[in-house]
C-alpha cells in the first residue's frame, strides 16, 4: 500500500506551533502605530533639541534683557491701547503688568520712551504678533502696542473708615477724617477728577458702590495722573446702609446739591470729620441716599447755569472746607 499523501490534499505543518507569517505577527498590537512622529525638537537624539535647551538657558540667563514671547493674556484686564495713551498712561504711574509690543514694530520716539518707562518702573516687556494684540485690545487702534493693567484691589469702606477714624484719634492726620463718596457716577474721567482733587485737597478716600457705578478703571488712574496711587478707594456693597454705619462711627455725612439747605460758604461742620457724597451731573443725589445726610449743601452759582460737573463741584467744596480747616488750626 503507497504511503504518499495524495493529489491535491493538504497537510497539518510539522513543528512548533505559533503564528504564521503573514498573519498580523503577535496579534492586535503590532498592527497599532506608535501616534504622530515627535517634533524635531522634542527628539532627545535630534540637534533640534539641543538647540532648543540652549536657548531656554540662554533665556534664563538674561531675564530682563530685551522682549520676551508673552503667555496669552487675560481679557479680564484692563488694557490701554495706542502709543500716546501707552505713554500717558507710564507717566501717570499706572501700576502696569505688561507691555506688549509687536514683533517688527516700526519704532519712534513714542515707542523708546515707553520702553524707557518700563524698564524704569519694572515692568515686564513682551513681544506679541498682530492678531494677539487686537484679540487683547478688543480690536482697538493699538498701534502695536498695548499696556495690561491688573485688577484694582479695592479697599473695604467701612474699613478705610475706621482705621481713618483711628488715625485721626492718635493724631496722625493732619486735619480731621475727610471721605468722599459717590452716588450713581458713572464716568471714569469725573472718577480720576475727583481722585485728583481729593490728592489735592486732604482728602482720605473715596467710596464707590460695588454695583452700577465707576470703578477704578485705566481711563480713572490716567485722569488722576498718579493721585490714585495715594488716595485709596474703597468700595461699599449698599452705599445707603454704609452711610448710615459712617454716621454712628463719628462722621458727619453731607450731600451735595443744587437745592440744599446749607451754603457752602457757611460750612459749620467743616471742621468735622465728615463724608461728602455727591451724585451725578443733572440727576443730582438719590432720594434714599438725601436720607441719609445730615446736611443738603450747596454751592452759590450763577442762575442760568444748571448744575456742575460732579468733579468740578467736589473740588470746589474740598477747597472750601481745607480752607475753613487751616483757619482754625
Amino acid at each position: 500500500m503507497s504511503t504518499a499523501p495524495r493529489s491535491g490534499g493538504s497537510r497539518k505543518p510539522q513543528g512548533k506551533k505559533g503564528p504564521l507569517k503573514g498573519t498580523g505577527g503577535h496579534g492586535r498590537k503590532a498592527l497599532e502605530g506608535r501616534g504622530p512622529t515627535p517634533k524635531a525638537e522634542d527628539r532627545t537624539y535630534h540637534k533640534a533639541h539641543r538647540s532648543k535647551q540652549l536657548a531656554e538657558r540662554s533665556a534664563a540667563k538674561r531675564p530682563g534683557a530685551g522682549p520676551q514671547r508673552a503667555a496669552r493674556p487675560k481679557l479680564s484686564d484692563e488694557t490701554v491701547s495706542g502709543r500716546n495713551p501707552v505713554v500717558e498712561a507710564l507717566r501717570a504711574g499706572i501700576p502696569a503688568k505688561a507691555l506688549h509690543v509687536a514683533v517688527r514694530i516700526e519704532v519712534d520716539d513714542r515707542v523708546r520712551e515707553a520702553l524707557r518707562l518700563c524698564a524704569e518702573q519694572g515692568v515686564p516687556v513682551m513681544e506679541n504678533t498682530k492678531p494677539e494684540l487686537d484679540r487683547l485690545s478688543a480690536d482697538a487702534i493699538h498701534q502695536g502696542l498695548v499696556l495690561q493693567i491688573p485688577p484694582y484691589e479695592y479697599a473695604d469702606a467701612l474699613d478705610l473708615a475706621r482705621e481713618t477714624l483711628e488715625k485721626g484719634e492718635k493724631a496722625h492726620l493732619r486735619t480731621a477724617p475727610l471721605l468722599i463718596a459717590l452716588d450713581g457716577i458713572t464716568d471714569p474721567r469725573n472718577l480720576g477728577a475727583i481722585i485728583r482733587a481729593g490728592s489735592a485737597f486732604g482728602a482720605d478716600g473715596v467710596i464707590v458702590p460695588e454695583r452700577r457705578s465707576v470703578g477704578v478703571t485705566a481711563t480713572a488712574w490716567r485722569t488722576s495722573a498718579g493721585a490714585a496711587a495715594r488716595v485709596p478707594v474703597a468700595q461699599a456693597g449698599n452705599l445707603n446702609n454704609t452711610l448710615a454705619e459712617l454716621h454712628r462711627m463719628g462722621y458727619f455725612v453731607l450731600g451735595l446739591d443744587g437745592d440744599g439747605d446749607v451754603s457752602l460758604p457757611g460750612l459749620e461742620l467743616a471742621t468735622e470729620p465728615l463724608v461728602l457724597v455727591v451724585g451725578a451731573e443733572g440727576k443730582g443725589l438719590s432720594r434714599l441716599v438725601r436720607e441719609h445726610c445730615q446736611q443738603i449743601v450747596s454751592i452759590p452759582i450763577d442762575s442760568t447755569m444748571e448744575s456742575l460737573n460732579a468733579s468740578m463741584a467736589v473740588g470746589i467744596s474740598l477747597y472750601e472746607i481745607s480752607t475753613r480747616r487751616a483757619g482754625a488750626r
